[in-house]
């Protein structure tokens, strides 16, 4: 009761004049303990959050006290955001954030310590800050709607505004705050208790403002309400007596005239002149005969708007809405080497640094300026020019930082011609008003924290487009020196028959000293190599003093021009800029800005318009191709003689490819409010795009770039393209490192030199070029958004609009945007439900309050206010937009958030992308893989389902029900996820056959042991053990890797295939290879052999990845490159290559099977077949190793036809075998073997289809006639043998009757075995004797009437070869 009793009296305690001050601070002290220490007792239930590991139901029922409570204080939330005061390190009451995600960080981080009265969240409290100084209270109250308008008028009067000391009348200023807040108590008419006098002229205000009424419509629409309104009701009835009313809101604005020609101001000391001391052109008009004795006031030809500066910035103090803000920039928590905002950036903080004591005071204003023009009849229209400059403020946070409400029009320069270098003139009073607020700086109140101040102010650095920065900084941005970086260092000159300037080989001498391209005398300009070293970045000091020793002028000054003429034909320097005026100007680190807005459209325009071959905006033009060899080496585009055309450049696209694109392009659909829609942008008759805004080119420079022309380009032109499209996608995040940056800025001169490698001189202007330099500006200046002109051409458009006399346009804009400037702060002062612009609802809100009741069982994502487009219909979804939808809920549904964090903790994160860095590459037949063409616009169709699925059902109406719904625990069941390890993941087992193996029919699969692959005594030393399975080397894919990686150290000048490298080359990558593997001694015999043989096919395989790319490697000179690549183009080897293609295009199964492919990727089968083994527990048989191979883990298809065919044709076999004979009900035991040698037609070139070298373990190196069978002569047909004298030995158990005849086997089977220990050294007679040992054997078990299984055709059958297929040569998997 005595703390509500306090609150209530609280004007009887602290009003007046404040005498008793002691008393006061006494008062205030004891009520601020009351009440805290009543809310910290109601509150503990803010920081007991679990009980067992569980968020109990107190906490759950005080958060949703909280939230409701947020929502309902519209003042203090951003649109339909609050600050969330989690005790998360970004967050901490300083970021606004949606309900959903302050529900989940309270509950998952808890509060912030100590938060029992929610004051940024707008509690009514009374509460002293204690980082105020002695004697100043704060109030953050939240007043009953009928004292809002008097708390308005109050914080626009200031701090000085005392309506209980008059000992006087008020001077007429005063008088006009005096009369609103009688309209602030003034019933509309009696017994009116909606509304005020005031409050609905400052609702009527926002609206004209708001939608850009016409003073006409205004008077309108006020007379109709005035006639509806009862009798004595003060309704304003028109726009006059309306703006009468709110004048004490609006803010000052002088005119100035100025010269006809734009010479000079008549201001200041010069104000009095009636004619211009430039030109002698008269100030005022002369007035009509007839007018001349009446006309009192004299009309100049031309004058200028001035907004002054300083009552704008004291405005953003006054109010609570905004003071707060103005002190983020130096409060907010800064992450070391993280840029968030220009507070965060090194030019920034080396600003502090230099001014130490503007830096002390928090409240002191960093500013941004902006010019640019703008025609307000359109392009079509009278031709006039008109230059509004706008100052932003840099100490508001992110969220409210260049937004429209908080750019300030400063000056408007007047038509109808550009201003050009005169700019400076209409500048002045804007630069003496920055230099009064930095040297002196002017008395504010703080209504945050009660306090008087001298606030001073700072011009950080201007943002401009490019013509602009020219017109700002003084520099010339055309012609040879356009670059400000660069200056007279740039290395530019001018085509021979384009006449242009171009920038090409302008980038080299960015690259690092030692760098490749630095030295190339073919692939940039001829002949020409690079030593230089890039241009410094000069310090303002430095450029102020060749400015002055050059004895530039001022524009303001007289003589500018006669001096300023003679020294611009010298250098790149036209004027000396105003803006040197200002006493800290030449300690900015960034002066003018880049506008990276401006340079990424036209660097997408000419990459696009270039790559389409778009007529008249192509860079690729018959002058160019006319003076391209003259600067570069390029003899594939020179002009062909006998039809005097020009060929088809790499970079350009044919008519198809161009087609695709359109109509991809032309169905491409984007989230609501992403970008515009580009279909309609889409010409299908000269296949092109036209029309696109900054935006749109935006968006496909960083999104569709390298989506677009991925399978439409060559790799080598898309590659760089996607580079430089992710160059920009990182420039311009919102959040950027400053090791980030760093990287780009190395990154981008060989992004532009590799750009130079493909696209000729003409592509190469002034906009290409600056790209080199953005990446500087981003890692002094921090993130582009508050640097570039997006939000600035914005605002202009808003100006445009705001031209409603078309006679006189800047008065027009004036009168708008003092309405504007009045009616936006008003608007922070109306009540909770009154939409503006600063809180406006969800553009497809349908304006439903929904009840948290009925939506218990929805999911927070469903729970999103919204409406239908069009009537609600019914259908089924695609298998795809499922697969979307489902995606799209799981990934931004808050329930589902803790469990993808369980699920998918950091470490598998950042291992998917390192592993999503690397592009994967398929086996020798895969689809991937060497020879095998692509369609150029399969990525770009429309994806259709082969296989059909079932749908799912989808409604569309007003409320929608959908058809997927989860079950997510509540919120109190969110449990701190447990620290999980990594799980060990397995590749899923092959689809299993219909009749398995069994497990004692095979014998155990033995693996050699690998636990200790790598020998030596560190890394550096440290070996790879090889060893060699069943005739090649194991682990192959790295053995082959190693030899291919020897190739990259040397090659020879004229090694075009394996057989021209020499014997001493060879020599060399071998002695590489043994320094880098070791082997038992036992295999020092094959691996010779071995590797002469491997080496063969990788440099195979590495000398046709030369041909394809055509991009010179680092480690083969020019001079040499050229003699491979005229090799490559003789047309004996263009014949081989060609013949070489179709045979691996060839399908061997028959037409319509398609050409051969396998899953393996680059591990050998026999690597596949020992993991296979590690699974089954067993040696797995030929089918099985063929499933693993060829069929699909995605969806267990089979990657061809070719293998589905062999599949189908083996289980046809398999269940013929396997049927039980007759007088029995079991089913046979199957060997797998056999049969599947049998369907794929045995053996071929070292070769069984399927399992690749795997087969060479098992079967003959070749086919013999019907009376003799030749066995491979190796370790793996002496395994074989054993197998069989096995395989015997069992069926001896079973034929007792003759033990003679299996006695006699086991003698003949025991000399074969002598015989096979003899076969190394004679492998002639050894194949005599096998012939007949086979014949002995075969003719005894024929005898006994009993058959022997075996692997090999039985003795004497005739066998045919399939026909001799060049394809089988791609069969194997042993890369």
């Amino acid at each position: 009761m005595e703390a509500v009793f306090l609150v209530a009296n609280r004007d009887n305690l602290l009003g007046g004049k404040r005498k008793q001050r002691g008393l006061t601070r006494v008062w205030v002290y004891w009520l601020k303990t009351i009440l805290r220490g009543k809310m910290s007792s109601d509150r503990q239930w803010m920081y007991k959050r679990f009980m067992n590991g569980i968020l109990i139901q107190e906490f759950l029922n005080g958060l949703e006290t909280f939230i409701n409570f947020a929502c309902s204080q519209s003042r203090w939330m951003d649109g339909d955001k609050i600050k969330c005061p989690c005790n998360k390190r970004k967050c901490q009451n300083m970021s606004f954030r949606d309900v959903n995600t302050v529900r989940y960080h309270v509950a998952k981080y808890g509060f912030v310590p100590n938060y029992f009265v929610w004051i940024y969240q707008g509690e009514s409290t009374m509460a002293v800050d204690s980082d105020q100084n002695e004697g100043s209270e704060s109030y953050v109250c939240s007043e009953e709607p009928s004292n809002t308008y008097h708390r308005m008028v109050n914080e626009a009067a200031g701090a000085d505004f005392n309506m209980d000391d008059m000992d006087e009348p008020p001077n007429p200023e005063a008088q006009k705050f005096y009369d609103m807040l009688k309209a602030a108590d003034n019933e509309l008419w009696p017994g009116c208790k909606t509304h005020s006098q005031l409050s609905l002229v400052a609702r009527l205000m926002s609206m004209k403002s708001e939608n850009h009424m016409s003073e006409k419509l205004f008077d309108q629409v006020t007379k109709l309400m005035k006639e509806i309104a009862p009798d004595n009701n003060l309704v304003t009835d028109n726009f006059y007596s309306t703006k009468k009313l709110l004048r004490g809101m609006g803010l000052p604005v002088e005119k100035i005239d100025c010269c006809f020609n734009g010479c000079m101001l008549y201001w200041g000391a010069d104000s009095d002149l009636i004619s211009c001391k430039f030109c002698d052109h008269p100030r005022f008009k002369k007035p009509p005969r007839v007018a001349e004795k009446r006309q009192k006031t004299k009309v100049a030809y031309k004058k200028m708007y001035y907004f002054p500066l300083i009552p704008r910035l004291q405005r953003l103090y006054a109010s609570n809405a905004t003071a707060h803000d103005m002190r983020w920039h130096s409060e907010h928590e800064v992450e070391q080497g993280v840029m968030c905002h220009p507070s965060d950036s090194l030019a920034c903080k080396h600003f502090n640094q230099i001014h130490p004591d503007f830096a002390a005071e928090s409240r002191n204003v960093r500013l941004g300026l902006c010019t640019d023009g703008f025609q307000p009849f359109g392009q079509s229209g009278q031709q006039y020019s008109t230059w509004p400059v706008i100052v932003t403020p840099y100490n508001l946070p992110p969220w409210l930082c260049m937004k429209e409400q908080y750019m300030f029009l400063s000056i408007l320069v007047p038509g109808p011609k550009n201003p050009k270098d005169k700019l400076d003139v209409f500048l002045q009073p804007l630069i003496a008003e920055l230099n009064h607020l930095w040297d002196v700086g002017v008395n504010t109140y703080d209504i945050s924290k009660k306090q008087n101040f001298m606030m001073r102010a700072a011009l950080m650095w201007t943002v401009s487009d490019f013509p602009a920065y020219s017109m700002l900084s003084g520099w010339s941005t055309a012609g040879r020196l356009a670059c400000p970086y660069c200056m007279d260092k740039s290395d530019a000159f001018t085509l021979k028959f384009s006449g242009k300037q171009s920038w090409f080989d302008n980038h080299r001498k960015f690259l690092p000293a030692n760098h490749p391209f630095r030295r190339n005398r073919t692939a940039f300009r001829k002949n020409k190599t690079v030593t230089t070293v890039p241009p410094v970045v000069r310090s303002g000091d430095d450029i102020l003093i060749e400015i002055q020793s050059l004895g530039l002028k001022k524009v303001t000054e007289m003589d500018a021009t006669r001096t300023n003429g003679p020294i611009c034909r010298t250098c790149g320097w036209r004027k000396h800029s105003i803006f040197w005026d200002l006493p800290y100007w030449r300690s900015n680190l960034i002066r003018h800005n880049l506008d990276v807005m401006h340079i990424e459209k036209n660097v997408f325009d000419n990459v696009f318009n270039t790559v389409l071959n778009v007529d008249g905006k192509t860079k690729d033009t018959f002058k160019s191709r006319q003076e391209l060899n003259d600067y570069c080496r390029r003899p594939e585009l020179k002009r062909n003689e006998a039809t005097g055309k020009y060929p088809k450049a790499c970079y350009t696209l044919d008519k198809k490819a161009r087609q695709t694109l359109c109509e991809w392009v032309k169905i491409l659909k984007f989230p609501d409010g992403y970008v515009s829609n580009m279909g309609r942008c889409v010409d299908m008759k000269k296949l092109k795009l036209f029309g696109m805004k900054s935006h749109d080119s935006h968006v496909f420079m960083q999104r569709l770039i390298p989506i677009a022309f991925r399978e439409i380009l060559p790799l080598n032109v898309w590659k760089v393209l996607t580079e430089l499209s992710l160059f920009f996608k990182e420039l311009t995040a919102t959040t950027i490192k400053t090791d980030d940056m760093v990287r780009l800025e190395n990154d981008i001169p060989l992004i532009l030199c590799k750009l130079e490698r493909i696209f000729p001189p003409s592509f190469f202007d002034s906009m290409e070029h600056l790209p080199v330099h953005l990446a500087y500006e981003a890692r002094i200046a921090g993130p582009v958004q508050y640097r570039w002109m997006y939000p600035f051409e914005r605002y202009l458009r808003k100006l445009k609009l705001n031209v409603r006399n078309k006679a006189k346009v800047e008065g027009s804009i004036c009168n708008a945007y003092l309405v504007e400037e009045a009616s936006s702060f008003c608007s922070y002062y109306f009540e909770d439900h009154v939409n503006t612009k600063h809180r406006n609802v969800p553009r497809n809100d349908d304006g439903r309050v929904l009840v948290e009741d009925e939506n218990e069982d929805k999911l927070s994502i469903f729970k999103h206010p919204g409406r239908a487009f069009g009537r609600a219909k019914k259908r089924c979804m695609t298998d795809e937009e499922y697969k979307a939808a489902r995606s799209y809920v799981l990934l931004n549904c808050e329930e589902v958030a803790p469990y993808i964090e369980y699920v998918n903790p950091k470490w598998l994160q950042n291992y998917m992308a390192h592993k999503g860095r690397g592009r994967g590459r398929g086996g020798r037949d895969g689809g991937n893989g060497r020879g095998h063409g692509r369609d150029s616009s399969s990525i770009l169709r429309p994806s259709v389902q082969s296989v059909p699925s079932p749908t799912h059902p989808i409604q569309t109406s007003p409320s929608p029900s959908p058809s997927l719904t989860l079950s997510p625990s509540p919120l109190s069941e969110i449990r701190p996820p447990p620290i999980v390890p990594p799980p060990h993941t397995s590749d899923p087992s092959p689809s299993s056959t219909p009749h398995s193996t069994p497990a004692d029919a095979v014998p155990p699969f033995t693996e050699p042991s690998t636990s200790s692959s790598i020998v030596g005594s560190s890394a550096g030393s440290a070996k790879l053990v090889i060893e060699i399975v069943d005739g090649s080397f194991f682990p192959s894919h790295k053995c082959s890797a190693i030899i291919t990686k020897s190739f990259k150290k040397m090659v020879d000048s004229k090694a075009f295939s394996w057989k021209k490298v020499s014997k001493s080359t060879k020599k060399t990558y071998f002695d590489d290879f043994q320094n880098q593997c070791s082997w038992a001694p036992r295999f020092n015999g094959q691996i010779k052999s071995l590797w002469e043989s491997k080496a063969a096919e990788r440099y195979s395989d590495f000398v046709h990845k030369l041909k394809i790319v055509r991009d010179r490697p680092d480690f083969i000179p020019e001079d040499e490159w050229l003699e491979w690549l005229q090799y490559w183009e003789e047309p004996e080897v263009k014949k081989k290559s060609e013949i070489a293609s179709k045979n691996r295009r060839t399908e061997v199964a028959g037409p319509g099977t398609g050409m051969s492919r396998h899953t393996g990727g680059s591990k050998s089968t026999i690597e596949h077949a020992r993991e296979l083994a590690r699974e089954l527990g067993r040696d797995p048989n030929f089918y099985e190793i063929f499933r693993k191979m060829h069929v699909k883990k995605a969806d267990g298809q089979f990657v061809d036809n070719k293998s589905k065919m062999i599949a189908d044709l083996v289980e046809e076999r398999v269940t013929a075998a396997s049927q039980p004979v007759e007088g029995s009900m079991d089913l046979q035991p199957i060997d797998y073997d056999p049969i599947y040698l049998e369907t794929i037609g045995g053996q071929k070139k070292q070769r069984v289809y399927g399992i690749g070298s795997k087969g060479v373990a098992f079967c003959s190196s070749s086919r013999a006639s019907s009376s003799s069978v030749t066995a491979a002569v190796d370790e793996a047909v002496e395994q074989r043998v054993m197998e069989t004298n096995e395989r015997i030995a069992v069926m001896e158990t079973k034929m007792k009757e003759k033990d003679q005849q299996i006695t006699l086997l086991k003698d003949e089977m025991q000399q074969m075995k002598e015989v096979n220990n003899e076969m190394k050294e004679m492998k002639n007679a050894m194949q005599q004797q096998m012939t007949n040992m086979q014949s002995q054997l075969a003719a005894l078990m024929q005898h006994m009437g009993h058959r022997v299984p075996t692997e090999h055709p039985p003795i004497g059958q005739p066998t045919t070869d399939p026909p001799a297929n060049d394809e089988d040569d791609d069969l194997g998997l042993d890369d």
